[in-house]
């Protein structure tokens, strides 16, 4: 296994192991190891994934599991909205062309997806950020279906602002980072 040259890790560490079907990631200077996601997890990816392909104005990317490039960390959102140019053979995406996040809730990661993630993609200045839910929470609202999408757009405070909560079977019409029409009943099987 690889050992950092410091007591802190870099996104440039992770060059250095291998490739195991784990997913790696670098927060706040911490290697995070998660297991590869269940089915269903990937079913909620792929599914918005082609929702927001589809929406994408000309000019922006969508791009699934690839690393964020913030300072030494490297967190990987499930998907992420990006602008051009890219690099398509780098690591990851810089923190200023990323317009868009997404994290899809499970429960090994729901502390990183809910906490640590929002404050590290706020602090790069990543405008808007979405967090899925797709079992139940607490704070879930009786009779609220799920999935059940958080949006959160960057405020003039630097922080994350909740713009948009939104339970399956309401359509709802997003503005930011673009138009897009979304009824998580459809990420459903």
């Amino acid at each position: 296994m690889h050992v950092p040259a410091s007591d802190r890790w870099t996104a440039a560490d992770l060059d250095h192991l291998p490739e195991n079907g784990l997913r790696y990631e670098v927060l706040n200077g911490q290697l995070i190891v998660n297991a590869a996601p269940k089915p269903i997890h990937q079913r909620f990816v792929s599914v918005l994934g082609r929702i927001l392909e589809e929406a994408l104005p000309e000019g922006l990317y969508m791009i699934p599991g690839v690393g964020v490039l913030i300072g030494d960390d490297e967190p990987i959102p499930d998907l992420l909205v990006c602008g051009g140019p890219i690099e398509w053979d780098d690591r990851g995406i810089p923190a200023a062309q990323v317009q868009l996040v997404v994290e899809i809730v499970s429960r090994s990661t729901a502390a990183m997806d809910r906490r640590i993630k929002p404050d590290l993609y706020a602090n790069a200045g990543i405008p808007n950020y979405w967090r899925l839910e797709t079992a139940g929470f607490k704070g879930q609202l009786p009779g609220e279906k799920l999935p059940i999408l958080f949006a959160y757009a960057l405020a003039d405070t630097g922080e994350y602002e909740l713009v948009r909560r939104a339970a399956a079977g309401s359509k709802v019409v997003m503005q930011r980072p673009f138009e897009i029409a979304l009824d998580t009943a459809r990420l459903l099987p």
